[in-house]
């Protein structure tokens, strides 16, 4: 039987290149060579090999994080070509990316999210007023990165003023939202019409890190991750129906992983990620391993959805 020319798609240049570059290699090991003819792009380098052999390939992985790679750029680039890939189109895949609009879409489909202000440095209000409105501790984020770059934890008005600045190297718009002290939980969904919703992961940094960081996220030990949550029955169907509202309302497609926090049984979404890290330990295989989904198995579902998508 003839392989199925898959291009996998890693690297780039954004903040989150060494990240990419690593989740690819491992989804390359992964992949059955017996099914697959396996070709690696590296956007940074690649861009014109891609282009040219596009009339080659039957489906993409995209195994990318960050600007250029989950903000619908190359999903835009791979429609004009009209090579199908896994997860979200450009649309779903920009929304996904901007903590503002998607925070937008999540009121509007009646989840709750922590409150937040958004705004450029241009019209920033000062730290008090911003203390005022949240209180502290405050959570700032560039509006449009991922993998938790560019974000901190301000728990005085002195290091508000400095996670300000340094979320304003990342982005012109950044939004400061109240901190939600509770469990946090991330769940993954699967499928393009039919959705399924994964178990739930738990995720608990070390005392060394103030938040589910870039460090904590990606230093082994880290972080402790427990699958399934151990939270109960009736709360873990509700977050994982957050997790299906929030997937729908921004219009994604083939997976997802939405991020939430439980306070006193109350879930807030914080944030949707259109390519979640794909290396088998990574939390959505972790979700999808419990749900008796193993990490080849998941890349094949992926790639079958991908050309259902097309």
């Amino acid at each position: 039987m003839k392989k199925m020319r898959v291009a996998l798609i890693a690297g780039g240049k954004s903040s989150e290149r060494e990240v990419s570059l690593k989740s690819g290699t491992q989804v390359y090991q992964a992949l059955n060579k017996d099914k697959y003819d396996i070709r690696r792009y590296d956007p940074l380098i690649d861009l014109e090999r891609l282009v040219r052999e596009a009339p080659e390939l039957d489906v993409a992985l995209i195994i990318m994080h960050g600007r250029g790679g989950e903000d619908g750029t190359i999903q835009g680039l791979l429609d004009l070509l009209e090579v199908p890939y896994q997860g979200s189109g450009v649309l779903g895949s920009a929304l996904g990316m901007n903590k503002e609009l998607s925070k937008i879409l999540y009121l509007q489909a009646g989840l709750k999210v922590p409150q937040a202000l958004v705004f450029t440095q241009h019209d920033a209000p000062s730290a008090p007023k911003i203390e005022e409105v949240l209180g502290l501790p405050a959570v700032i984020k560039p509006v449009n990165e991922g993998s938790s770059i560019g974000i901190t934890i301000a728990r005085s008005r002195q290091e508000l003023e400095e996670g300000l600045a340094a979320a304003f190297k990342f982005d012109y718009r950044v939004l400061v939202e109240e901190f939600i002290e509770g469990t946090e939980v991330t769940g993954g969904v699967l499928g393009n019409t039919q959705l399924q919703a994964l178990p739930l992961v738990e995720i608990l940094p070390s005392t060394a890190y103030p938040f589910f960081s870039y460090e904590a996220k990606y230093l082994p030990g880290a972080t402790t991750e427990i699958c399934p949550a151990r939270i109960d029955a009736e709360l873990t169907q509700a977050a994982q129906e957050c997790a299906l509202t929030a997937h729908q309302a921004l219009g994604c497609r083939g997976y997802s992983r939405t991020d939430m926090k439980i306070k006193d049984g109350k879930i807030y979404v914080l944030e949707t990620n259109t390519i979640p890290g794909m290396t088998a330990t990574s939390l959505f295989p972790q979700g999808a391993k419990a749900a008796g989904i193993e990490f080849p198995a998941l890349l094949d579902k992926l790639i079958e959805l991908a050309l259902e998508k097309n």
